[in-house]
């Protein structure tokens, strides 16, 4: 009887270890994401951007952050850009605590949960349009745009 109890117990340690492993990998997994272009337009479209503007939302997110949910770039300026959409601490996040336009924390920008992101991009884009994207303007502006209609 001994025995069985002392399997048992080593059983429900490894198993421990186990989920431990598994917790560890899923977690660090949801920390990045790099999006192929159709990933990226059906999350834009489960995250209700208008799919008449879907190629311009995924030609701005490809030359801000190549598609990489864990981008940030410091600016001359001293601001920092975030995430997929590379939005700025200057007016619309704040470092370390929630505040600016968006009223969020900017580091929430670095994960691959992108629905904080597409709220923030969604207000910046009513305010001044895809012209708040340096990106945009230079690599997407009266360019051809990247083709989603197969994804």
């Amino acid at each position: 009887m001994h025995h069985v109890q002392q399997m048992a117990e080593q059983l429900r340690a490894s198993s421990a270890i186990v989920l431990s492993l598994i917790l560890l990998l899923s977690l660090s997994e949801t920390q990045s994401k790099l999006l192929t272009r159709c990933q990226l337009a059906k999350e834009l479209l489960r995250h209700d951007f208008p799919r008449s503007y879907l190629s311009n939302w995924v030609c701005l997110v490809e030359s801000e952050s190549g598609r990489s949910t864990s981008k940030s770039m410091q600016l001359p300026n001293q601001s920092v850009s975030y995430g997929l959409f590379q939005i700025n601490s200057k007016n619309w996040c704040r470092k370390g605590r929630r505040g600016g336009i968006c009223n969020i924390k900017c580091e929430e920008f670095l994960n691959d949960e992108i629905s904080d992101d597409s709220r923030c991009a969604m207000q910046i884009f009513n305010r001044h349009g895809f012209q708040a994207w340096p990106g945009w303007m230079s690599k997407c502006r009266g360019r051809t745009l990247p083709d989603v209609s197969r994804c």
